[in-house]
């Protein structure tokens, strides 16, 4: 629960942050004076054309700009929305290789690969979408591709390592391992009901179109009791 409300909070503070300096980037190319137009048919112009004529341009400049920050500021959400749930899905990685690597029984090791890979694919689905929306640069896409793919490795090694005085039964691995645990899960519930699935369920298109509302609605039931069945061998 903390997780989910700490990450509401930074979910926030960059939203903000990122708008803030985006408008105000845009007020200051709107309080910038225009240029001078040169012209002696400016001139000639009577006083009725010439503000039939700057109105009508200030409007289009206005529709224009408030389209322009309309898409910006979606492409800046898109883009919290990729980096905050990458930071959940690693802390998520990275302990559930360190269970893996620290493991010693073969009993305890497969159904932990059968649940990594389940939650790994689905992860790497959600994220890659999330990447995709944002347009990042090429660099900054593969290497959040890299630290996705690194971060269960890495983990499995240091679980490897810790193996000898990592004890799966003694109170302080239980404790640590709950913890982070606990808030991966509310990192990631937060960023999949408040990001991802609400603002599918919000989408005009969904909203006006009853099978396609009773299809989601249907198939995120199914998603939800189909993952719930790893808890079986995790």
């Amino acid at each position: 629960m903390l997780a989910a409300i700490g990450t509401m909070m930074v979910d926030t503070f960059a939203t903000s942050y990122f708008e803030r300096s985006h408008f105000g980037k845009a007020a200051d190319e709107v309080l910038q004076p225009p240029p001078a137009a040169a012209g002696k048919g400016d001139e000639e112009m009577d006083m009725h054309e010439g503000h039939v004529h700057v109105h009508t341009h200030a409007t289009h400049g206005h529709a224009h700009g408030s389209a322009h920050d309309s898409r910006s500021s979606q492409l800046t959400r898109h883009r919290i929305i990729s980096q905050v749930l990458e930071l959940g899905v690693v802390v998520h990685s990275v302990i559930i290789g360190v269970s893996l690597g620290a493991s010693e029984s073969p009993r305890t090791i497969k159904p932990l690969v059968a649940a990594l890979t389940f939650h790994q694919l689905f992860e790497g689905i959600g994220l890659g979408g999330c990447i995709s929306q944002a347009k990042f640069k090429s660099r900054k896409i593969v290497a959040m591709m890299a630290f996705f793919c690194l971060t269960t490795p890495v983990g499995i090694g240091v679980g490897m390592g810790m193996s000898s005085i990592y004890g799966e039964g003694k109170p302080s691995a239980l404790i640590v391992e709950g913890s982070l645990n606990s808030a991966s899960a509310g990192i990631l519930t937060y960023m999949a009901l408040v990001d991802l699935i609400a603002a599918d369920y919000m989408n005009p298109i969904m909203l006006q179109n009853l099978k396609l509302q009773m299809g989601a609605n249907l198939s995120l039931l199914l998603g939800s009791a189909s993952m719930s069945l790893l808890a079986t061998w995790a």
